[in-house]
């Protein structure tokens, strides 16, 4: 039996508590949060688990292996770093930390204590994004050209980090894990037209090795909930559309291919573009909630001593290009160059 104690009863810890709670041979103990009325919630919701309003004795607390942390980010790396130095193993809500020197102590800290560290970049457990995955890996798509997403809704409006940090650190950490790499330069721009000092809406561009452009359209000020990305390759192009519930991800056999005619190699005639426009094919996505499987790869982690798909590099990858997008938003779009982890050590 491993026991984890949550902290953090707002809007997404409830989630967090139920993937835990629904586990077999997993014991979610104590469930710490500052709002009593919160915990309330909890108890009425959940039978048989603590409530505490000290942080600090859900992180020392003895009988617990694991600490899952649902907190504003400001919060993160201290409770973090607590847990660790506890011997616990930690899931921390995404984007890690609030900068990348936090993130790499905890990530050492982890390391020398043996402890897993995971961050809740959930998305790489949905099922369509998987899907997506195999056709990229399996050269279907071809050679990949750019990719659009779209990440927006009316609220929820926070205040402690801006709409990038929020939504675009999930499409962040799609884009890795689909090409294999974190991107390399982004220029970004946004606005704050709330009047609080974050962006509510942001537009970032992102180049990644090989020539891939990635762009994202981040806004919680939007009339729409929408959730999809688009990506073309010279082969193919496939649309991953998380509020299709049943046919997330379709694939459009569809391309452009340019050809060079020799006779007229020195004039812009030299040059003849074909449009193929082939059948749509929707793949079958297996089901399953993200949340969950989340929850079960982390208790599996611990049981094993795996590292998780969800690791704290990859986590330190996305805050390293999220605090990039905040320096081109600073200078009003300039293009700001991503340092690679061994590139920022030479330094």
């Amino acid at each position: 039996m491993i026991s984890v104690n949550v902290i953090g009863a707002g809007r997404w810890g409830p989630n967090l508590i139920r993937g835990f709670y629904n586990l077999k041979d997993v014991r979610v103990k104590t469930v710490c949060d500052p709002d009593q009325r919160r915990l309330e919630l909890v108890g009425q919701r959940f039978h048989r688990i603590g409530t505490t309003t000290d942080a600090d004795s859900a992180v020392d607390d003895p009988e617990v292996d694991a600490v899952v942390i649902a907190t504003p980010v400001r919060t993160h790396y201290e409770l973090a770093r607590a847990a660790l130095s506890a011997g616990k193993h930690v899931l921390v809500e995404k984007p890690l930390c609030g900068s990348v020197a936090q993130c790499q102590e905890l990530q050492s800290l982890a390391e020398c204590g043996g402890r897993v560290l995971a961050v809740g970049h959930v998305f790489l457990f949905n099922p369509g994004i998987q899907k997506v995955r195999e056709y990229i890996e399996s050269g279907e798509l071809g050679r990949i050209y750019y990719i659009h997403a779209s990440r927006t809704n009316l609220g929820p409006i926070r205040d402690d980090v801006n709409a990038l940090w929020d939504l675009a650190s999930h499409d962040l950490s799609i884009f890795q894990y689909w090409l294999g790499s974190p991107p390399r330069e982004v220029t970004a721009h946004g606005e704050c037209f709330l009047g609080h000092d974050v962006q509510d809406v942001v537009v970032g561009s992102y180049r990644y090795p090989g020539g891939v452009l990635a762009c994202v359209h981040a806004s919680w000020l939007n009339p729409r909930k929408v959730r999809e990305i688009t990506i073309v390759g010279d082969r193919k192009m496939a649309v991953w559309d998380d509020m299709a519930l049943t046919e997330p991800v379709r694939i459009y056999d569809k391309s452009v291919e340019t050809r060079r005619e020799p006779e007229y190699s020195d004039t812009l005639g030299s040059f003849h573009t074909t449009i193929r426009d082939g059948d749509v094919v929707i793949p079958k996505v297996s089901g399953g909630e993200p949340l969950a499987a989340q929850c079960a790869h982390f208790i599996d982690c611990i049981r094993h001593g795996r590292r998780p798909i969800n690791h704290a590099e990859l986590g330190i990858d996305v805050v390293r290009a999220l605090a990039a997008t905040d320096e081109s938003l600073r200078q009003s779009g300039k293009i700001v160059r991503i340092e690679s982890p061994l590139e920022a050590l030479v330094a």
